[in-house]
C-alpha cells in the first residue's frame, strides 16, 4: 500500500480513519482554510505525486459545504500530479436528484457528476445510490458498493420466525427482494407517492403482512417521514410490529424523537456511510472494511463486484444467457 495516500475532508473523518485502519496505511492531513470572503482553501498535507490517491467525503448536511471541499481536494491533486484520483463518496446525497419530474426542474445528480469529472476525478467509489441509474451519470468508471451483505448478517443472528422484509415504495423492491433472498423471508412492499420532501402517501401494502414481524428496508432515511406513514400502513394490514434497517441513517429534523418513541419498532440498524446521530439505541454497524477491501482491490487492479458474490446478482460473476428462441 506504498503508493496509497488517503485523505479526508471535514465530513466524516472517523469512517477515514476507519477505512486506513483497513489499509494499514496513516491518514494524510488536509489544510482547509476559510478566507475572510467566506470562500475556502486546500492544502493536501503529503507527497501525492504519481501516487494513488483516495478522497474519503460523504455528501452530508451541511451538504454543499462538503462538496466544495471535496471539489478543491480534488483540484489540489490533479495539480499535485496525483497518478490516479478516486472520489470515496459513501454517501452520494444527489442521487435523489435523478429526473425531469417537474417544469425547468435541475437534475442535480447528473450536474454534480460532471463537476467531478471536471475537476479531475478518475474514479468513484460509492454505496447504495438512492437512484441506481445516477451510476450512468458518470463519465468516469464508478465502483458502487452494497451493504445488504452487513445488514443481512445483523439480522441472521435474530430471531426471523414470522418475518417479512417491507420496502416502504415500489422503487426500492428490488433491493428489498434481495435482501429476502439472503434471509430466507418473504417480501412486501408500500405503494407510495411522494407529495412533497417531507410528505408522503402510502396507499397499500403489496403482500401478505398480517400477523408477521416486519424487517423494514430503506436505502436512506432523513426525516422519517415514509417509514412512519409505513409503519401506519402496516398496522392496519394487521402487522404488529417491525425492526427498520437503512445504509444511510441521516435521521434530521425529527426523526430521531418519531422512531424512537414509536411503539411498533423493536429497533432500528444503520451503517456508518454517515456520522452518526446522538441517539443511543441506534445500532451502527461499520462498511469501513468493505471500503478498505474496495480500494485495494482498485489499487491493485482486481475486481470490486467479486466482493458481492452472494449478495447482489447484478453485482456478482456474470449469470448465463439464454439463446433467444427460434
Amino acid at each position: 500500500m506504498r503508493e496509497i495516500v488517503v485523505f479526508s475532508g471535514s465530513a466524516h473523518r472517523p469512517l477515514a480513519a476507519a477505512i486506513c485502519d483497513g489499509l494499514g496505511v496513516t491518514p494524510s492531513t488536509v489544510e482547509i482554510t476559510r478566507f475572510s470572503n467566506d470562500c475556502l482553501q486546500v492544502q493536501l498535507q503529503a507527497n501525492c505525486r504519481q501516487r494513488d490517491v483516495y478522497l474519503v467525503q460523504p455528501l452530508v448536511p451541511p451538504t454543499q459545504e462538503h462538496l466544495m471541499e471535496l471539489l478543491l481536494m480534488v483540484d489540489a491533486a490533479k495539480g499535485a500530479s496525483a497518478a490516479q484520483i478516486t472520489a470515496v463518496i459513501p454517501h452520494y446525497a444527489y442521487a435523489r436528484s435523478d429526473k425531469k419530474d417537474a417544469s425547468r426542474i435541475s437534475i442535480g445528480g447528473r450536474l454534480v457528476a460532471d463537476l467531478l469529472a471536471t475537476a479531475g476525478v478518475s474514479r468513484v467509489l460509492t454505496m447504495t445510490l438512492h437512484a441506481p441509474q445516477v451510476h450512468g451519470f458518470f463519465s468516469v468508471p464508478v465502483d458502487h458498493l452494497t451493504a445488504l451483505g452487513v445488514l443481512a448478517e445483523h439480522f441472521r443472528d435474530t430471531d426471523l420466525s414470522d418475518t417479512v422484509v417491507v420496502s416502504p415504495d415500489l422503487g426500492n423492491a428490488k433491493a428489498a427482494t434481495q435482501f429476502s433472498r439472503l434471509l430466507g423471508l418473504g417480501v412486501a412492499a408500500g405503494s407510495k407517492r411522494r407529495l412533497a420532501d417531507d410528505r408522503v402517501v402510502i396507499d397499500a401494502i403489496v403482500g401478505d403482512v398480517e400477523g408477521k414481524h416486519a424487517l423494514i428496508l430503506d436505502d436512506e432515511i432523513a426525516t422519517g417521514g415514509s417509514i412512519i406513514e409505513l409503519l401506519d400502513r402496516l398496522r392496519d394490514a394487521g402487522c404488529p410490529s417491525a425492526s427498520v434497517a437503512c445504509t444511510h441513517g441521516l435521521f434530521v429534523g425529527r426523526a430521531v424523537e418519531r422512531l424512537s418513541g414509536h411503539p411498533m419498532i423493536r429497533e432500528v440498524v444503520t451503517t456508518d456511510t454517515v456520522p452518526p446521530v446522538d441517539w443511543p439505541e441506534l445500532q451502527v454497524i461499520s462498511v469501513a472494511g468493505l471500503f478498505a477491501q474496495a480500494i485495494s482491490r482498485v489499487h491493485a487492479g482486481e475486481s470490486v463486484s467479486s466482493l458481492f458474490d452472494g449478495v447482489d446478482p447484478a453485482l456478482g460473476p456474470p449469470q448465463p444467457r439464454l439463446p433467444f428462441p427460434a
